[in-house]
C-alpha cells in the first residue's frame, strides 16, 4: 500500500528532578549538600532512509515517546538522560506542526536527521544552590517537561522527471519500456494507483529517475479523479513530460488534453507552468494518426514547445526520448536547485 500522509503525535522525554540531599559520613560532621542534577529528557529524532518508499509504517503506529530523564542521586550524581526516540521516513518527506502549520522539516537526502521534539532539561539538586550565606539549601527544582506535538508528514517523491498526461496516455507503458519499474498496464482508465519510479539509464555511465504520476483529469486540483492526492508529487521534479495520445482511441483533440493538462497544472501550483517540459506524443503505431500528430506537432511549432513522437509499445523514438531528456536533466543538475522543487 501507497501512503503519502499521515498523522502522528510525538512526546519527547521529561527531564529527571534534580534531589535535595546531605553528605552524611562518619567523622564529616558538616558534610553539606550534594544533591545531583537529573538527567535530560531524550529527544524525538527524525532520519530519512532512501530503503523506504512509503509512510505506511507510521499510519498504523501514529504515537511517539522518547524516555524521560531519571531525577538525580546523593553524592552529587547525575541522573540518566533518557534515549532517543527515532524516527526512519522515507528521503523526500515533508514535516509540519499541525496545529502551527510550520515546517519543521524537509527531508531530500539519505542518512539526513533533525531534531523534530526536544526532550526537558533536568532539574537541578540542592548543591547548586550552596552559596556563603546558605550552607544547607533544601531547594531544588524539577526537571521540564518535553516538547509534545502533533505532526502531519507529506511524502514527495523525488525524481528527475515526471510523467503527466490523461488517463491512458501511455505513462505506464513508457516507464516499463525505458526502466526496471513493472507498473500495472491496462487498457481501462486508472489502472495506476500509485505513483511509480523508474531508473532510466543512458549514455555510457548516466542516468535520471522518472516519476510516473497516476492520470489526471480535467478539474483534478479540485479533488476530481485521483484529484491532488498525487499532484504533488511533480512539484519536486525537475522536467515534465506532457504525454499527449494522438491516436485515432483518443476522446479528445490533442491540442485540446494539451491545453487542459497545461491549466491543470497551473491551478494546483502556478510555479509547476514555469517548469522545464516537453510534449510527447504517444501510440505512433496505431493507424490514423498521421493528421492527429501533425496538428499536435504544428501547434507545439507555432508556441516553440519541443514535441517528440514514440510508440513505447512498438519501441519506436524510444532512445531519441532517452538521449534528449538525459540531455536535459544533465543541464538542469548544473544549474542552482529552485526551493519550490
Amino acid at each position: 500500500m501507497f501512503v503519502d500522509e499521515v498523522h502522528i503525535t510525538v512526546r519527547a522525554g521529561r527531564g529527571g528532578n534534580g534531589i535535595c540531599s546531605f553528605r552524611r559520613e562518619m567523622f564529616v560532621p558538616r558534610g553539606g549538600p550534594d544533591g545531583g542534577d537529573g538527567g535530560n529528557g531524550g529527544d524525538i529524532i527524525m532520519t530519512a532512509s532512501h530503503r523506504l518508499t512509503t509512510l505506511l509504517d507510521l499510519r498504523y503506529q501514529n504515537q511517539y515517546e522518547a524516555q524521560d530523564g531519571r531525577a538525580g542521586g546523593g553524592s552529587n550524581c547525575t541522573g540518566r538522560s533518557g534515549e532517543d526516540m527515532t524516527i526512519i521516513v522515507p528521503v523526500g518527506t515533508i514535516v509540519y506542526d499541525d496545529q502551527t502549520t510550520e515546517l519543521l522539516a524537509d527531508f531530500i537526502e539519505d542518512s539526513q536527521t533533525a531534531v523534530i521534539a526536544h526532550g526537558g532539561r533536568g532539574g537541578k539538586g540542592n548543591s547548586n544552590f550552596a552559596t556563603s550565606v546558605n550552607r544547607v539549601p533544601t531547594k531544588c527544582t524539577p526537571g521540564t517537561p518535553g516538547e509534545e506535538r502533533t505532526l502531519r508528514l507529506e511524502l514527495k517523491l523525488l525524481a528527475d522527471v515526471g510523467l503527466v498526461g490523461f488517463p491512458n496516455a501511455g505513462k505506464s507503458t513508457l516507464i516499463a519500456a525505458i526502466s526496471a519499474a513493472r507498473p500495472k498496464i491496462a487498457d481501462y482508465p486508472f489502472t495506476t494507483l500509485i505513483p511509480n519510479l523508474g531508473v532510466v539509464r543512458w549514455g555510457s555511465d548516466r542516468s535520471f529517475v522518472v516519476a510516473d504520476i497516476p492520470g489526471l483529469i480535467e478539474g483534478a486540483h479540485e479533488g476530481r479523479g485521483l484529484g491532488v492526492q498525487f499532484l504533488r508529487h511533480i512539484q519536486r521534479t525537475a522536467f515534465l513530460l506532457h504525454l499527449i495520445d494522438v491516436s485515432e482511441w483518443a476522446t479528445e483533440d490533442p491540442v485540446a488534453s494539451f491545453e487542459t493538462l497545461r491549466r491543470e497544472l497551473a491551478a494546483y501550483d502556478p510555479t509547476l507552468t514555469r517548469r522545464p517540459f516537453a510534449v510527447v506524443a504517444t501510440k505512433i503505431d496505431v493507424v490514423g494518426t498521421s493528421e492527429r500528430l501533425a496538428e499536435l506537432r504544428a501547434y507545439c511549432q507555432r508556441e516553440g514547445y519541443p514535441c517528440l513522437a514514440i510508440s513505447a509499445a512498438a519501441n519506436k523514438g524510444l532512445k531519441d526520448l532517452i538521449t534528449y531528456v538525459g540531455k536535459q536533466v544533465d543541464m538542469l543538475r548544473k544549474m542552482p536547485c529552485e526551493t519550490s522543487f
